[in-house]
């Protein structure tokens, strides 16, 4: 039985799965949207969104915490001074996912991009 488990496990093991949605959810940030499969777009929303929140509050405590989530400086740095001031007066929802009519050619997986309002 699955209580109190969230989220996915994307056949792969915590450390790894750990990573790759640290780097996903940096692709995002980078290039502001993304293509991917519709459950990997889901799963990745509320981890951008919260950081995003996170980047709205403009203090020193929540800056560290960025750096330290997303492992990245450049990230940090664009999350904090680009999309907080951005998204200061929204409540929320700074992420849309737009499902895409073409699926994965390989296994047929529906795709979906992923992408800031």
């Amino acid at each position: 039985m699955r209580h109190l488990a969230k989220g996915k496990k994307f056949n792969r093991l915590r450390g790894d799965r750990i990573s790759f949605m640290r780097n996903l959810a940096n692709d995002v940030i980078r290039a502001g949207s993304v293509e991917t499969t519709e459950v990997r777009a889901k799963a990745i929303r509320p981890v951008v969104e919260k950081l995003v929140t996170l980047a709205k509050r403009q203090t020193l405590a929540s800056r560290r915490l960025i750096v330290q989530r997303v492992h990245n400086a450049k990230i940090a740095q664009k999350l904090y001074e680009e999309l907080g001031p951005r998204y200061a007066e929204r409540k929320g929802g700074y992420l849309r996912i737009a499902k895409l009519q073409k699926s994965r050619k390989r296994d047929g997986t529906k795709m979906a991009r992923i992408e800031f309002v």
